[in-house]
């Protein structure tokens, strides 16, 4: 093995030693503990598979090689193959040295996914209804589950908020499938530049809306809340324009008083599954702005999305005129906004990934 992979040997300590604790049924006792292993499971088996790949590569090519030194008829048969034996060899290399750079460890993780209308009133929480259905349909697309947790309609039916989970339906064996692996990258600011329907007199006009994007905390303890830091309101649902929805209390509203962080939640009917939605949400950005400050401390700071993000970001224009979509952090373009919009969304978010990709390669052999 060369020095270069000398990581690998500790990594595949650790996968033995995982699998000897999955086979054990205590561990699935608890959940949270068993979705935890299982996910780094799934992770270290891309680089098991991909070592084992590499080093019967390697045996192959060297076997090869040897065959054609000592000359012969077997030396000049092997000769011929030699070549492609090489190539199958760097290219086996090249795999184990992608999935050795550190990845997100929060890839295989569900996500909370909450969009806001911004600038351009009516026409903006229309583009926000816009970006919902895409990422619903993408999700549909993906296989994924999703649950609309808390929205706010406009006054023509579009979102002025909305929040919605977006859950994988088993762990993903590749962690690169995950839900926040895919999805992490769309934070930011969504520009529109079309014909509002609002407007009489056929302008283009430009507004945008905001998308955030949070990993989902899977176990209550994950993320330590102290009761006494939480500040919970309750009041009355209303509607669009403000008109009473309820008759009763079961709205909520919880301000997490060290951080300022408000969540509220009046889609249930019932004021315990509000507050349950609101915790979840809580324990959501708690746990995105915990691995925010530890990022930022760190000398190495990560450049995935909602690490260093300015969430003001301008990160994508979607011009319907011209039926284009625009990526402004990877120059991705295409003209097929109609199919974007209604979930095709994978060359987008893969120029995302490819360029993320790119730059944790660069800077690991900077390293």
């Amino acid at each position: 093995m060369t020095e270069s992979f000398a990581a690998v040997e500790p990594l595949l300590a650790e996968h033995a030693d995982i699998e000897g604790q999955l086979a054990d049924p205590a561990v699935h006792a608890d959940t949270g503990r068993a979705r935890t292993l299982g996910r780094r499971y799934a992770e270290l088996n891309q680089v098991v598979g991909a070592y084992r790949a590499w080093r019967e590569a390697s045996d192959d090519a060297e076997a090869a090689a040897e065959l054609v030194a000592l000359g012969g008829e077997d030396g000049d048969a092997f000769a011929a193959e030699l070549p492609g034996l090489r190539a199958a060899e760097e290219e086996a290399r090249e795999r184990l040295r992608r999935v050795l750079v550190p990845r997100d460890p929060d890839d295989g993780r569900d996500v909370i996914l909450e969009i806001k209308a911004g600038e351009g009133g009516e026409e903006s929480a229309l583009f926000a209804g816009d970006l919902l259905r895409m990422y619903l349909r993408y999700a549909e697309r993906r296989g994924w589950k999703t649950e609309v947790l808390e929205s706010t309609e406009s006054d023509l039916g579009g979102y002025k908020d909305v929040q919605v989970a977006v859950k994988a339906r088993s762990t993903p064996t590749d962690p690169a499938d995950g839900v926040w692996a895919n999805l992490k990258y769309e934070g930011g600011v969504h520009r529109v530049q079309r014909v509002p329907v609002t407007e009489s007199q056929g302008r283009i006009h430009t507004s945008a809306a905001g998308v955030l994007v949070f990993p989902e905390v899977e176990d209550a303890g994950e993320v330590e809340i102290d009761p006494h830091d939480l500040r919970i309101d309750v009041y009355r649902s209303s509607g669009p324009g403000g008109q009473s929805v309820n008759t009763t209390d079961s709205a909520v509203r919880i301000t997490h008083l060290p951080t300022g962080i408000v969540v509220s939640m009046q889609n249930e009917k019932s004021q315990l599954q509000n507050r349950e939605q609101a915790m979840r949400v809580l324990r959501a950005r708690l746990l995105a702005a915990q691995q925010e400050a530890a990022a930022a401390e760190a000398a190495d700071l990560r450049r995935s999305q909602v690490r260093t993000v300015d969430r003001s970001e301008r990160i994508r224009t979607y011009n319907f005129p011209e039926n284009r979509i625009a990526d402004h952090r990877t120059g991705y373009k295409a003209y097929n906004l109609d199919q974007v919009l209604d979930g095709d969304l994978d060359p987008v978010v893969r120029s995302a990934v490819e360029a993320d990709e790119a730059a944790r390669l660069a800077s690991a052999g900077d390293a």
